[in-house]
């Protein structure tokens, strides 16, 4: 893994662990829970991702900075959450930049294990959102990228740009730099821009009728 890859994989673990610990504090949880919800916003799509890829026990798990990167950040939020609850823009964008790194890495492992463009892509989305999606559902809502948002979608096309790159043959360390690029740029513009995919809107008198 390359180096701004593997610091840039820090940076999202500390993100999404400090809004994991957010969404608890705010959820009314107690210390355990606010850790709980801080690794597994952080670490828990890598850990649905290795168990698809068959990797026992799951990197995440095995690699000890990583957990104790979770961890630190979701106490340092809880002794510290005034100052990171207003950190709200910084943030989001240090969150963007995990997403972008989350999704290269997730592809990278993926196309190691098979070069099935599906997989590539699902592993290396899952990688990016699956700890969001676990922290909404723990917190008993309806997962943010399912409602909202270009979020996910970034972390697909991010994971795409990295199997189209190999495909053609660029080396991994170059094809998951530019996944990663192409995730955080999509990512800032979405936050931007405010970019939302279509929904469909029912009116509740006519489905009543």
């Amino acid at each position: 893994m390359s180096i701004a890859l593997t610091v840039t994989n820090y940076v999202g673990i500390v993100a999404f662990a400090v809004s994991g610990s957010i969404k608890a504090i705010r959820k009314g949880m107690d210390l355990l829970g606010i850790v709980v919800l801080g690794f597994t916003t952080a670490l828990g799509g890598g850990i649905i991702s290795n168990i698809i890829l068959g990797i026992h026990p799951p990197i995440n798990l095995t690699y000890l900075p990583y957990p104790l990167t979770a961890i630190s950040a979701s106490l340092a939020t809880f002794i510290f959450y005034k100052a990171f609850s207003n950190a709200g823009k910084p943030l989001m964008y240090a969150d963007a930049v995990g997403l972008g790194a989350f999704s290269a890495s997730g592809a990278s492992l993926a196309y190691s294990v098979s070069h099935n463009p599906l997989l590539v892509v699902l592993v290396g989305s899952i990688t990016a959102v699956g700890g969001g999606v676990i922290r909404d559902l723990l917190s008993n809502e309806v997962p943010v990228i399912l409602t909202r948002e270009f979020y996910a979608s970034a972390a697909i096309l991010g994971s795409l740009v990295y199997f189209l790159l190999r495909f053609i043959g660029v080396n991994d360390a170059s094809a998951a730099l530019a996944s990663m690029t192409v995730t955080i740029i999509l990512r800032f513009m979405a936050l931007r821009l405010k970019w939302e995919l279509p929904r469909r809107v029912i009116n509740e008198g006519i489905a009543k009728a």
